[in-house]
């Protein structure tokens, strides 16, 4: 499809050549190819379509890529990614070999720091602007942060910071939790522009020089000035931050923005700007329904997304249906989730237990440790959370959790490779962060049935739990809607057979079972990472050639390394091989091809196998 000002656009030189006139134009092209392009690769949609006039004023204003835009998350860099000379790489977007669907340094030199966990980018870009003071340069630093990433810690961590500073910092609020309302119309940009404007600045200092010297006149002048604001805008506490806020102001409004975003350029020290946008804009089913077209699979942009029924459950849904008839059981039990209700399954939960579900934002700390408090008088959390975003809880799971040695139980969703979202969404490297930690049980199951009944056991433990599960369906085994406690630190024997043992954590077990059968192989489902079968693995260790352990995690510090550590205090000798994720970063892509990739198929554990016993 050819576009009239797109197809001119090679990069953000070029967007700077545009009159101000034009820009209108260029978002509503720019709107429609993400449109077109998103629906033939998937992606994140209702995101990137809500910040394209912004995408562009901010390109069109600041020198990039020498002035340094850092995006938060990075759900909404596809207009940004476009704009900087990647738009014929969209269409292998998030694909194997492909361009990222999150900002990556090694992509781009406008991508200038790499995101995709939230709430980083004011650290980065204040890191970038006392970086740019200390080297003489006047170059800008600029971090646009949503409403939501706002919630975290980190967050008014670096405001704190920033103000402290008095660095040349500029804030972007992208606040897209309301539509446009009629109190951010014509007044609030009036006051926005003046507020922004050399004027108004100039004034303020010089007012500032002459009423210091009268401490108490100066005070009073200080807050009539936050009072006055305060009743016009939403800013006082990042007044209080030490930055000159600036808004709410239409983020859709090209012309607003511009002027803004010029007057904002030419200021010294902290500057909040806030920027009120509309998720899906331009697309009316992505606005009706902002949370349905966040993350989408192809579709057709003239029919829209259709929900898929039957087929298999996903390991995600069966914790959200175990999760459910739990609580029916039990009062005890509350759920926990740091803004990802429908990700992790809990959207049935929070609708039949309101006041039993607690989604706490983008704060994984806090929910780790608002679970430690529950559990310490007298309640079971569940903490349904991401491998990857349980990194962020790391140092409460350890001090406030499994120091006090306290019932929580971890469902950990997206453990091992999750595909298109690629290293910083990959669950790689749990097994390997979890098995240290003293009173910690870990469970990983090999199919449905087992997930459900290894969350009922982790409920009834008195421990620290963590179950572990991938992303996706399992190999289809029929689920017991009855609740089994399985025995704790015992695995079982699946496959009988000679000389090579393969000991099969998770969701390994099913290529590890493929892979026997042309070996003639005995296989184990181990179950339990922590406390490990000791007895099995001697008893496996002892009556075959070659011990292999599968994971699809880290090979460093995983399961397989638990296995070796029991042989060693056992004083086994054997020869033994480990599989699993290298130690590197995998990249993004179809699950299957990464497994593939890593040797982790029904023929790449086979393959090296063979290749170890010819050696």
């Amino acid at each position: 499809m050819a576009y009239a000002l797109l197809d001119t656009i090679e990069g953000p030189a070029d967007l700077r050549r545009l009159e101000r006139r034009q820009l209108p134009q260029l978002a509503r092209e720019l709107r429609e190819f993400i449109i077109e392009s998103v629906s033939r690769t998937g992606g994140h949609l209702s995101s990137n379509l809500g910040t394209i006039e912004l995408t562009i004023a901010l390109h069109y204003v600041f020198e990039t890529p020498d002035d340094r835009i850092v995006w938060d998350v990075g759900h909404q860099t596809y207009a940004h990614k476009v704009l900087t000379g990647r738009r014929e790489g969209m269409a292998g977007l998030r694909q194997l070999g492909g361009i990222a669907g999150f900002p990556r340094r090694e992509e781009s030199p406008y991508d200038t720091f790499g995101t995709a966990h939230s709430s980083t980018s004011i650290s980065a870009a204040l890191g970038m602007a006392v970086a740019a003071r200390l080297a003489g340069s006047k170059r800008h630093s600029v971090a646009v942060i949503g409403d939501g990433a706002m919630t975290a810690g980190m967050a008014f961590e670096a405001l704190n910071n920033a103000g402290a500073t008095d660095a040349n910092l500029l804030v972007v609020l992208n606040d897209n939790d309301m539509s446009i309302s009629e109190n951010v119309g014509a007044l609030n940009n009036y006051l926005a522009r003046l507020l922004s404007g050399r004027m108004y600045t100039a004034a303020r200092r010089a007012s500032e020089r002459m009423l210091r010297v009268v401490p108490p006149a100066w005070e009073l002048a200080r807050r009539a000035e936050e009072h006055v604001k305060g009743m016009v805008t939403p800013g006082t506490l990042f007044e209080e931050f030490g930055f000159n806020y600036i808004g709410p102001i239409d983020g859709h409004d090209m012309e607003i923005l511009v002027s803004t975003l010029r007057n904002v350029r030419k200021l010294e020290g902290p500057q909040f700007l806030h920027v009120v946008t509309r998720k899906g804009k331009g697309m009316k089913r992505a606005e009706d329904d902002p949370i349905l077209y966040h993350g989408v699979s192809k579709f057709d942009p003239d029919v829209g997304i259709i929900a898929k029924s039957g087929g298999k459950p996903t390991y995600t849904q069966i914790f959200g249906d175990w999760l459910c008839d739990m609580a029916a059981a039990d009062s005890r039990l509350v759920g926990i989730t740091p803004a990802m209700r429908e990700g992790s399954g809990l959207v049935r939960f929070s609708q039949e237990y309101r006041d039993r579900y607690f989604d706490v934002g983008i704060a994984e700390q806090h929910a780790v440790t608002f679970a430690a408090g529950l559990a310490c008088d007298g309640f079971k959390p569940v903490v349904a959370i991401y491998s990857t975003f349980l990194q962020r809880g790391y140092d409460q799971l350890i001090h406030d959790v499994c120091i006090q040695n306290l019932p929580v139980v971890f469902a950990l969703d997206r453990g091992g490779l999750v595909g298109a979202d690629g290293p910083t969404h990959h669950g790689a490297f749990d097994l390997s962060f979890l098995r240290c930690l003293p009173n910690m049980t870990i469970m990983a199951p090999a199919d449905e049935n087992e997930c459900r009944q290894m969350l009922y056991t982790a409920f009834t433990l008195d421990t620290p739990t963590a179950v572990r599960y991938p992303r996706g369906s399992g190999p289809g085994v029929p689920i017991e809607t009855a609740m089994t406690a399985l025995p704790v630190g015992k695995g079982e024997v699946r496959r009988q057979g000679k000389r090579v043992a393969i000991l099969a954590f998770g969701s390994m077990l099913t290529p590890a079972l493929q892979a026997a059968e042309h070996l003639d192989a005995t296989v184990a489902n181990m179950r339990f990472v922590k406390p490990l079968d000791h007895a099995l693995v001697a008893e496996l260790a002892r009556s075959h050639d070659l011990v292999v352990t599968v994971e699809e995690n880290a090979v460093d510090g995983g399961a397989g390394s638990a296995v070796a550590e029991a042989l060693a205090a056992q004083r086994i000798q054997c020869e033994i091989l480990h599989l699993g994720l290298p130690d590197r970063f995998v990249e993004h892509g179809d699950p299957a091809l990464l497994l593939k990739a890593c040797g982790l198929d029904a023929e790449g554990v086979l393959a090296s196998i063979q290749a170890r016993l010819h050696r």
